[in-house]
Formats: structure tokens, sequence, C-alpha cells
């Protein structure tokens, strides 16, 4: 089966000649969850700007679900990839909830029913109808970060991208971003997540992709990627603090490379039983 994003010798070089993107090769599967690490300047936000048309190729080719994106229009391209933003800011302009949730519905050119109906779904599923007359720029941080991803999530995108989710989160929303996540999953999805929390690497336990200066040097599982001394120096990535001292306890025949407290403790367990 054809990979739903497919990217190939991606080039991208900034007006002043920073060349952020290097002969960048990546494929991504229908209904896989793909987070992307690095620094900042490591590439990984310029790379999947290339996914939704925000930006485009230097030289190479970005194939979203069969499009070359060189040759279709960014709108186009909306009605496949949705982009949440690390900033809800940038992307809650009107002046009640209920608005931003129908706005994409409606650049799309839905019947008005179809756009209730598909509003009805994310209110229920996020539990915003006591919300719905709210400005949101009135809501908190996290409020509003929900109302950005309910947006995207109306116009049904088969690709959905979460630009740094965690940040402004509690660790209840963190839990709850999980649980939406693996929820996005099971529903055919696919989800790449942007991001330098390493706890939520850990916790989703998916695929990773590392960047380091424009280029991609680690395509694997968060175990294999933080047991890597070479890969986090490279990358300047740093593992959950978990990990970190599952590794100092694995002269006393403790689990190498723990992901989660759970990891951790049966093991513990284990080991002393």
């Amino acid at each position: 089966m054809e990979p739903i994003i497919k990217v190939e010798n991606l080039v991208h070089v900034y007006p002043g000649g920073v060349k952020a993107l290097k002969g960048v090769n990546l494929a991504v599967r229908q209904g896989e969850v793909v987070a992307i690490l690095g620094q900042n300047g490591s590439g990984k936000t310029t790379l999947v700007k290339h996914f939704n048309g925000l930006l485009r190729p230097t030289s190479g080719n970005v194939w979203v679900k069969g499009m070359n994106t060189r040759e279709v229009s960014i709108a186009r391209l909306s009605r496949v990839v949705g982009y949440v933003f690390q900033n809800p800011n940038h992307q809650t302009f009107l002046p009640t909830v209920r608005d931003e949730l129908s706005f994409g519905c409606r650049n799309l050119k839905l019947p008005e029913q179809e756009i209730k109906q598909r509003v009805k779904e994310v209110v229920i599923r996020f539990n915003l109808k006591d919300k719905l007359e709210d400005n949101p720029y009135d809501l908190n941080l996290s409020m509003r970060k929900t109302v950005a991803i309910a947006s995207i999530l109306a116009m049904r995108p088969a690709i959905i991208v979460l630009d740094e989710p965690t940040t402004g989160q509690d660790y209840a929303g963190c839990q709850q971003l999980l649980k939406f996540i693996c929820e996005l999953e099971k529903e055919g999805h696919t989800v790449v997540i942007i991001t330098h929390d390493m706890m939520l690497v850990g916790e989703l336990n998916k695929r990773v992709v590392v960047m380091s200066n424009g280029e991609i040097i680690a395509d694997s599982l968060p175990r294999e990627v933080f047991k890597d001394d070479s890969i986090l120096q490279r990358s300047g990535l740093l593992p959950p603090q978990i990990t970190e001292l599952s590794r100092k306890l694995v002269p006393y025949g403790i689990i190498d490379t723990a992901l989660t407290i759970l990891d951790l403790y049966a093991s513990i367990k284990e080991k002393v039983m």
C-alpha cells in the first residue's frame, strides 16, 4: 500500500540561504502515529509544514494521499491535513467557540445540516456544550487548545498534525491528550506529533523520527532511541527521567530503558518477588 505521506529527497532553503532540510526521505503509513523529535532549528517544523503546503520544496517532492504538494493548493491539502498549531491563538480568531468549531467546515462548503452535525459530534466528544457561546480568548490555554483541536477534527482530515500539544497542559490535560491520540489511531487517522515532551513520547511508545541539523538521524521506537547515547548526543535530546533512572538500575537487574513509571514498577516488582 502506498504511504499516505511520502517525502523524497526534500530540500528546503529559506530566503537568506538557510538550508533547513537537507535531502530528507520519509514514509508514513495510513493510521500510523509518528512523533518527530529534535531541538529548535533541527528542521522538524519545516518538514511538517510541507505536508499541508504551508511550505513548498526547494527541491525534492512531497506526496500526501497521492497528491504532489507542488501541484495542489493549500485549500485542497487542508481537506486532508489538519494542522493544530503550538499556539492556539494562531488559529482562533472568531467571537465564539461555536463559530470556531464550524469555521473549517464552512470553508469546505459543506451543507449547513452537515456542519451542525459535525459540530455537535466534537462538542460531545470534547465536552464543550457549556463553552459554545464563550469567546475563545476568555478560556484558559488548555481549553483554547482543546477548541483548536476540536475545530480541526470537525473537518475530518485523514492526517492530523499536533505541534507541541502538551505545551501549557497540566498532568490531567496530558493524560487526556494521550487518550485522544490513541482514539484517533483506533479510528484510522494518521497522527504526526511535533514535540519536545519525552514523557509523552515514552507514554505513547510509537514510532519516533529524530531530526538534527536538517536531517533524519534516527527512525525507530522510543526504547531504541533512548538507549542510544550517540543519537541522544547528536540530537541534544534528554530521555524521560524515569528512563534515566532505570538505566542506572540496570546493574541491579532492573529493566534497561523503562519508558514509564509502570514499566519500572513492574520490573522492580518482578525482581523483588
